[in-house]
């Protein structure tokens, strides 16, 4: 089938959050504002490095391995919920997230997710939805009061960059 000519925006996305239990618990995050932004994509994941002799260019090469990073945000209706969880209460292992499991494993020093765009497609025309799967993300939190107040999710993915 051809390439969509449908543009995509921000009201056909949304970003699940996944651990590394065996079934793993995931989260829709809700009341997610759709500014999604992942930096650092390249096609194998290593830096370039250029190497010279006496300022003449001699060869490029790919180098150490780079990491992708991005960010999104979501407006906060509750903070935490011992019983219903809360987007906070999954990125830090709190409350009812509490068992959650790290998707490096289960004795991993670091807490990390599996993020998951999916862009509806099918419903504009397309052969199917659109994915894109960053997996073993290493997250950090920020809070801000204003109207509405936000929740802005920073991450770190060490593991594999899927774009379907």
């Amino acid at each position: 089938m051809a390439a969509s000519t449908v543009i995509k925006h921000l009201y056909d996305g949304t970003i699940t959050a996944s651990d590394g239990t065996g079934s793993p618990v995931t989260l829709v995050i809700p009341f997610s504002t759709g500014d999604l932004s992942v930096s650092a994509l390249s096609q194998v994941q290593r830096a370039t490095v250029a190497y010279e002799a006496r300022g003449v260019l001699t060869s490029v090469r790919k180098a150490a391995r780079t990491y992708p990073s991005g960010s999104f945000s979501f407006q906060v209706a509750d903070y935490s919920d011992a019983v219903d969880g809360t987007a906070i209460d999954f990125f830090m292992k709190a409350n009812s997230y509490s068992a959650n499991v790290s998707t490096l494993g289960a004795s991993a020093d670091v807490y990390t997710v599996d993020l998951l765009l999916t862009v509806a497609g099918t419903v504009l025309g397309d052969a199917a939805n659109h994915t894109v799967t960053l997996t073993d993300c290493d997250v950090t939190m920020d809070i801000a009061e204003g109207e509405p107040n936000t929740g802005t999710i920073t991450f770190t993915c060490y593991g594999s960059v899927t774009i379907v």
